[in-house]
């Protein structure tokens, strides 16, 4: 009797629980990287100094081919100086855009990269990944826009 009561508990818990979001590729195009806007408050001019960074924004277009939402989606993408090296070390990931709709979306994402860089600074292998369901918290109504978000929404 212990024992049936235990598998219907276990049953019910089984299919109550949810479902693991699973992850989707999206194609990434129109890529550029270019110096902060002078206006945008990541280039902080005040603040240049050799142990301080530069700001840079990757700019995009990423293209959901299905047609629900994929959440939490994150960039990934090589950031090379000069020589060909990377300017982040061991980390590809550049910065999430949330949550993209079908069809394409523009995104923009700040980079500080270490002051004395040696540029020009260039990019490669730029992904984009998100997932079929929410897997970070949420942000509220109410919550700030950065400047590159807001450009973004017109």
């Amino acid at each position: 009797m212990l024992l049936a009561g235990l598998t219907s508990c276990l049953a019910l818990l089984l299919l109550c629980w949810p479902a693991p979001a699973s992850a989707a590729e999206l194609a990434v195009a129109e890529v550029t990287l270019e110096p902060c806007p002078a206006g945008d408050a990541g280039a902080q001019p005040e603040l240049s100094r050799p142990t301080g960074a530069s700001c840079y924004a990757l700019r995009g277009v990423v293209t959901n081919p299905t047609k629900k939402i994929v959440a939490d989606t994150d960039v990934f993408a090589l950031i090379l100086d000069s020589s060909g090296e990377p300017v982040l070390q061991n980390r590809t990931r550049v910065g999430s855009i949330g949550d993209v709709p079908p069809g394409k979306s523009s995104f923009a994402l700040r980079l500080a990269v270490p002051s004395g860089t040696p540029g020009p600074i260039t990019f490669r292998s730029v992904k984009a990944r998100g997932f079929s369901a929410p897997v970070r918290t949420r942000a509220g109504a109410d919550d700030e826009l950065l400047p590159l978000e807001q450009e973004l929404l017109g």
